[in-house]
């Protein structure tokens, strides 16, 4: 990604730059994020992704209730159908990240670890 600009904090660069490896289909929680990285907290991560998030596609960090970002779940939701991310419906019919299968760890080459990307999709 490289320096975006001279202000951008470097952990705000090292949280974008994990996001942006994030594959299609794939999430990492808040905690997740921070974890990887050896650094912060979940709280953290959330701080950077609402300030300098829009640049990366932050739809591929998540709660870790898979609940779609509050404010923005119609447009998360069709980043989600698109890139045939893995969701499931509540018992009240709401559509939710199936996290046992969408979550991302980190590995290089693990974009479909669980081979069932072509079960349907929500």
């Amino acid at each position: 990604m490289g320096r975006m600009s001279e202000e951008l904090p470097a952990y705000a660069e090292h949280v974008l730059e994990l996001a942006e490896r994030i594959p299609p289909g794939r999430v990492m929680t808040y905690g997740d994020v921070a974890e990887w990285l050896g650094e912060g907290g979940p709280r953290q991560v959330g701080r950077v992704m609402a300030l300098y998030g829009g640049a990366v596609p932050w739809w591929r960090v998540v709660r870790a209730d898979g609940v779609p970002l509050p404010g923005s779940e119609r447009r998360a939701l069709e980043h989600y159908r698109a890139e045939a991310t893995p969701l499931r419906l509540t018992a009240g019919g709401e559509p939710r990240l199936d996290m046992r299968r969408a979550r991302w760890d980190g590995a290089e080459g693990d974009s479909d670890a669980d081979g069932d990307r072509d079960e349907a999709h929500i």
